[in-house]
């Protein structure tokens, strides 16, 4: 019996500093060949403005130069491999940040692509971490709740200023010629794919659910996006522009386009490849580290994006601070679950960037191997990790970081270590939170830049949380997902649960709790939850008193 010709897939994966193009094979998910391009503009891709720290864009200019230049990367490397050529690419698959908003014109090109709106940072991509409509979220909650027809149910009670409505209002009330000039407003995730197959007229292109359902309180209970009438009760300007952004909403293993002549030519890719339905990074993140029900996925760096799925035919309970319970958006025909961190990996990197430990070396490399000689409470510290505010869940972005116990004699690793305590509080925190409403986490699967290659952070994860902590085969699990889409809309498989279990896997090293060590994280973790509870909430009703003491009696303790 003959062998039957190889296939694979490409997934191209957006990050917020890079481009990612990631060439697999559809037979088992062998990663053949990758190519990252690094954004150019502003400080790592980030436009920044230096009078507003909560602001964050991006030129969609590179969402174009970042295809071809990672696309062609990844092709010059795999031609260079037995059995490869560029015309058994089956299909593209794209991830992209989210939600990271940009304003089009009725043709679908960007305003940050016309000379007048060139230098105009509103007019760019308004990036995920962009805060600057904390206010408009919080006004877009209020008026949600008053108006009464559910749109918050999906999303946790909350509105974010991460979001996509929350960012088109505040443009409007301070850019209002970017608002007036742009016919609508698209996500970069389904920017990306409009742009690879020409389908990009606002009205038609197709949008995904991922970034509709989470992002822009699309819903099919309310008939798609929230009606005009609730828009009018926001701002008329938004009650307008709901009607040029009323679509239906696609599941990632359905087709966006196929792949234009001009795209095709230049990239080095057949013409008319099939290319899936756009997705944000995390959710086929999660996809490519083979989620399945009673899986947990956290992608874990700069921020986190915590992730599970449930099938549709048992109904799930509205879960308070969720970034949202969406049908099909994280894999089609099961509900997807979203939660997540601000700010993690970038705790650790503004520690050591502001406060660096003395001697040579990398200093994050320094103050581990100095943190790791600390046992868990012997610092006698507690720290809140909401240095970017609170995504999860308590959905506030005007939550800061919170240190608790430093004395005179408080080290530089001893913060350290406590900062990573935090987020590993952090992250059981959503655990319980989505356990406590019913939905069991069966295993923990881990992917990101410092699951890779932290096995410090791994190991606290472990212990705080008292469960195991695994780690995804790929270290290119976004891309990967991203390349399980385009096998599927490339016909090699009929569902996408078919691919992955064809194509993701963990690795042989499990990160298990020291039960010592969990013991002590368990008396820890309810005065992290009185901290969490008392700067969090307007319902507090405890005494902070014993927080101090209670440190001290842990750190007396430990160190006898």
């Amino acid at each position: 019996m003959a062998k039957a010709a190889r296939q694979f897939a490409l997934g191209v994966d957006y990050g917020t500093n890079s481009v990612r193009a990631l060439i697999v094979d559809t037979a088992d998910g062998a990663e053949i060949a990758s190519h990252v391009y690094n954004y150019k503009s502003g400080e790592a891709g980030i436009l920044l403005d230096p009078k507003d720290p909560n602001l964050a864009r991006q030129n969609p200019v590179e969402y174009v130069e970042g295809f071809y230049k990672s696309v062609q990367g990844a092709l010059r490397k795999a031609k260079k491999l037995r059995g490869f050529s560029p015309e058994k690419i089956v299909g593209i698959g794209v991830d992209t940040t989210g939600s990271t908003p940009l304003p089009v014109d009725r043709d679908g090109t960007p305003l940050a692509f016309k000379p007048e709106f060139k230098k105009n940072l509103a007019a760019q991509a308004w990036l995920w971490k962009d805060h600057t409509s904390y206010a408009e979220a919080a006004e877009i909650t209020e008026k949600a709740a008053r108006f009464g027809a559910g749109y918050l149910a999906k999303c946790g009670g909350t509105y974010s200023s991460e979001w996509y409505w929350s960012k088109i209002l505040h443009c409007k009330r301070t850019a209002p010629k970017v608002f007036d000039a742009a016919f609508s407003w698209v996500e970069c995730a389904d920017f990306v794919p409009a742009f690879l197959t020409g389908n990009s007229d606002p009205l038609k292109l197709k949008r995904s659910i991922c970034a509709a359902g989470h992002k822009a309180m699309y819903n099919d209970l309310w008939g798609g996006m929230p009606s005009k009438e609730f828009w009018s009760t926001v701002d008329p300007g938004l009650a307008e522009l709901r009607e040029r952004c009323a679509f239906t909403a696609l599941e990632s293993d359905q087709t966006a386009g196929h792949l234009t002549a001009a795209v095709a030519k230049k990239a080095g890719l057949p013409v008319g490849l099939p290319v899936a339905v756009g997705a944000f990074d995390a959710h086929l993140g999660a996809v490519g580290s083979g989620i399945k029900p009673g899986t947990l996925v956290k992608i874990i760096g700069t921020s986190t994006c915590d992730m599970m799925v449930a099938p549709e035919d048992n109904p799930l309970p509205d879960i308070p601070g969720l970034c949202g319970i969406v049908p099909g958006s994280i894999v089609p025909g099961m509900f997807g679950l979203e939660a997540g961190q601000s700010a993690v990996g970038d705790i650790f990197n503004w520690f050591v960037k502001y406060l660096p430990p003395s001697g040579k070396g990398d200093p994050h490399v320094v103050l581990t191997k100095q943190a790791e000689k600390f046992r868990p409470g012997q610092s006698g510290l507690l720290a809140l990790d909401w240095n970017n505010g609170n995504r999860t869940i308590l959905v506030d972005p005007l939550l800061t970081g919170l240190l608790v116990g430093q004395t005179l004699h408080t080290t530089a690793a001893e913060i350290y270590r406590t900062l990573v305590e935090a987020t590993a509080f952090g992250a059981l925190t959503i655990i319980n939170r989505v356990e406590e409403y019913g939905v069991k986490v069966e295993e923990v699967v881990n992917c990101g830049g410092i699951a890779e290659k932290n096995p410090f952070v791994m190991q606290i994860y472990a212990d705080v949380c008292n469960r195991p902590m695994k780690i995804s085969r790929s270290a290119q699990t976004c891309a990967l997902g991203a390349a399980i889409f385009g096998a599927v809309v490339g016909g090699v498989y009929r569902t996408t649960q078919d691919a992955q279990r064809k194509m993701t896997g963990v690795k042989p090293k499990i990160f298990r709790p020291n039960p010592a060590a969990a013991k002590t994280y368990a008396e820890l973790y309810p005065l992290y939850r009185l901290l969490h509870d008392a700067f969090g909430t307007r319902t507090f009703d405890g005494n902070l008193h014993r927080v101090m003491k209670d440190l001290i009696a842990i750190r007396n303790r430990v160190r006898k």
